[in-house]
């Protein structure tokens, strides 16, 4: 069964380059970017590594930690990192994940349970469902869930916007409308009633339908 939004991240320990960590202990109160990857030394994957060692700086303005998974043990994960350095200018600082026992991969149903083997003996092609991205808050609970092909790299600005997004409408009763941007109108929530939405909002909104109420980001 898929993990669904809203429901509680698995926890679990594991070895990463940082060290071995207590995923839920990790989290302690930040928002977490998990991202994942069939294997080490893949060119799709080295480009997506180096485009978030570029952004970190984006993701820690946003209080956002970031953690990958691949399919290999940490020894390699290390030597990758200099070829992502080496290839896309900048190399991940994060933790990168060996999960060599399929473990996590498993826990977040991005392999079936049964599967079982030694990571050094599977392909890319073999994990190729490990390519997720979750999103998740600091209650521990999973907020997004994309699911990339290996032959399609991910879109880390979008990333970012949704999780503006996501962090300004846990702050807000509000909901963001289709290619919202930072600073633009926002949507007054369907569980805000219109009394409610006169006291929040006494400047009052637009409506080009009574159920579309249309205010500027709060701020």
């Amino acid at each position: 069964m898929t993990l669904q939004l809203g429901a509680v991240a698995p926890d679990f320990e594991a070895d990463t380059t940082t060290g071995r960590i207590k995923f839920h202990d990790w989290i302690g109160t930040s928002w977490v970017l998990l991202f994942s990857h069939p294997k080490d030394f893949t060119p799709v994957c080295t480009t997506e590594l180096g485009a978030l060692a570029r952004l970190q700086p984006e993701f820690d303005r946003r209080g956002v930690k970031l953690i990958g998974l691949s399919v290999d043990p940490v020894t390699k994960h290390s030597l990758w990192v200099e070829d992502i350095r080496e290839t896309q200018g900048f190399g991940p600082t994060f933790p990168m994940i060996g999960d060599t026992d399929l473990n996590v991969s498993k826990l977040y149903d991005m392999l079936p349970a049964a599967v079982s083997g030694d990571a050094n003996s599977r392909t890319a092609a073999d994990n190729a469902t490990v390519r997720n991205v979750f999103v998740i808050g600091p209650d521990k609970k999973i907020k997004l869930v994309l699911v990339y092909p290996m032959t399609t790299g991910r879109n880390f600005a979008e990333i970012l916007r949704v999780i503006d997004s996501l962090q300004m409408t846990a702050r807000h009763r509000v909901a963001t409308p289709a290619d919202w941007q930072q600073g633009e109108d926002v949507i007054i929530a369907g569980s805000v009633s219109d009394d409610e939405a006169k006291t929040i909002y006494p400047d009052g909104w637009k409506s080009p339908k009574p159920y579309i109420r249309i205010v500027p980001q709060p701020k």
